[in-house]
């Protein structure tokens, strides 16, 4: 964070620039009411002791304290329900972001999902103590502390300039506390994101773990990373509460500073009773709003970190779309296409060049790492060429939107997703408007022996990875025939089934009427194409 207000959190949200200016407007009416209380009390008390009576409107000045009292509490609630709403704002918006740029980049494997679920769920989550506490609390010390000291001013110069001067030390020493607390947070963030990546790992794992009897080995390096992370979290606490107590310090000696040389110049008759004790009211809160900003900081930093790590992945380079519409014609050309993965030496395709004609059935074949599934990858739109282009009907794909590009496509991945459901939900998901009888076809045609009513796990749990690609296939049939897809694309769609299976995949794929780019390996998948092509290593 650049200074005291993000201006990147100002840009994700119109709700955070307005709640900014309605804090400065709360700011302005409490220093108000501060003035007021302040001098109700002061005219008050100050009668009582010369007088040794009560004033004669006495039921005016406590009728005006309530009042004042009345006014500052609904001013808090306010102050308070604006700014969680600019937090529920700001964090829906910073969410819809981040997964916005993750189906942008969906190649994308520099950040894990544990990052990304940590980032967006309790991450996140944190920004409540930066809008609720400490954008609150800086309205006040933007607008507090000048009338406070302007009304001081009036009344007795002297004072106003020992606020004057001791004033500032305190933003002083809170940015000084405030970059070493930055520092602490920043680190027991980074700490917690490795614990919960270690975690994922080992949850994904566990099966392996199981069977190797290995899982309880993992236990002690659970354990040293939860350590890892408390001590991490015990130095943030520490120096949150060094710095409350270095903050309530100063400003004690500042207001203690203020006390005695009013109290001195009140026994030698240089200041009236009632003037010494507005001053004396009104000293605390000129210094409160500032010290409170230094303590609320430390509710905000967590927030700010979640929301760091959420503007790298959203700010970080991808692919870029244009704007253009799909062409018409669905004549696809790699030309002289290369591609080169971030961080590795060797690019993974190089000088590419071919030509996929309409309703053309192509397969791919190759050795591992020969560039297949990045290919199918850079005509999905979901990588972008180094060098050369991927043309659409003449146009660079890079000109062409994204998303109506893939709404022309049918994907079936090598491991297909798939939701907690029933098997027709997951069909469905290609086309969400078909009837009963469309998926139960669709299945049919993909070779299923299963129907639509069968239930499916989280990530296919009850479906071997034959029966899930089947379920694939047919989803992406669906989203052929109803859905207006007029290019398929498969990454080894067949592996897994038996020959008479695989046979009526490749029947409904060549009976869909619509192209086809296959990533195969199986004899029969390739013999149905038009044309084969192979990919070398690297080439």
């Amino acid at each position: 964070m650049a200074g005291p207000i993000d201006p990147r959190l100002l840009k994700r949200g119109k709700a955070t620039r307005y709640y900014l200016v309605a804090s400065v407007v709360v700011g302005l009416l409490t220093a108000v009411l501060l003035i007021l209380q302040a001098g109700l009390l002061a005219r008050g008390i100050s009668h009582v002791f010369r007088e040794r009576t009560l004033p004669e409107n006495w039921t005016v000045i406590l009728t005006c304290l309530v009042a004042v009292f009345a006014g500052r509490a609904l001013l808090a609630w306010l102050n308070e329900t604006l700014a969680h709403r600019s937090a529920a704002n700001v964090k829906s918006q910073l969410r819809r972001d981040v997964l916005a740029a993750r189906l942008g980049r969906p190649a994308d494997s520099t950040t894990s999902s544990a990052s990304l679920v940590k980032v967006v769920t309790t991450g996140l989550d944190d920004l409540d103590g930066y809008f609720s506490k400490y954008l609150p609390q800086l309205g006040l010390a933007a607008t507090v502390p000048f009338l406070v000291g302007g009304a001081i001013l009036l009344t007795d110069w002297q004072s106003a300039i020992i606020i004057a001067f001791t004033l500032p030390l305190i933003p002083i020493f809170m940015a000084l506390i405030g970059w070493t607390t930055e520092k602490a947070t920043k680190r027991s963030f980074a700490v917690a994101d490795r614990l919960a990546n270690h975690f994922a790992d080992l949850i994904e794992g566990l099966p392996t773990l199981q069977a190797f009897a290995r899982a309880r080995a993992q236990r002690r390096g659970v354990e040293l990373g939860e350590e890892k992370y408390r001590r991490a979290t015990m130095r943030v606490l520490y120096v949150s509460f060094l710095s409350a107590l270095a903050l309530e310090l100063l400003a004690s000696l500042s207001v203690a500073v203020v006390a005695v040389t009013v109290g001195f110049r009140l026994v030698y008759g240089d200041i009236g009773f009632e003037a010494a004790l507005f001053v004396l009211i009104l000293a605390p809160e000129a210094f409160l709003p500032v010290r409170q900003v230094g303590v609320h900081f430390h509710d905000s930093v967590d927030g700010v970190a979640a929301a760091d790590a959420a503007f790298r992945f959203i700010d970080a380079e991808g692919v870029v779309s244009g704007a253009a519409a799909v062409p018409s014609e669905m004549r696809i050309g790699f030309e002289d296409v290369s591609y080169t993965y971030p961080g590795s030496d060797s690019p993974a395709l190089r000088g590419f060049n071919l030509s996929i004609a309409p309703g053309e059935v192509l397969a791919l074949r190759g050795s591992s790492g020969g560039g297949k599934s990045t290919a199918l990858a850079l005509l999905m739109g979901f990588l972008q060429a180094s060098s050369g282009r991927v043309r659409v009907g003449g146009m660079d794909l890079a000109e062409v939107d994204h998303r109506a590009w893939r709404r022309q496509l049918a994907w079936v991945a090598q491991e297909p997703g798939m939701l907690n459901g029933t098997v027709a939900d997951n069909v469905l998901l290609g086309h969400p408007g078909a009837s009963e009888a469309d998926v139960e076809a669709a299945l049919r045609d993909a070779g299923a022996n299963f129907s639509g009513a069968k239930h499916v796990g989280d990530d296919g749990e009850g479906l071997s990875a034959g029966e899930r690609r089947r379920v694939a296939l047919a989803r992406a049939l669906l989203r052929i025939r109803l859905g207006g897809a007029r290019l398929l694309v498969l990454d080894e769609p067949t592996a897994g089934l038996d020959s008479s299976t695989e046979a009526a995949a490749v029947d409904a794929v060549r009976a869909s009427g619509v192209g086809a780019v296959i990533v195969t390996h199986r004899p029969a998948v390739m013999a149905a194409a038009d044309r084969v092509v192979d990919l070398g290593a690297g080439q």
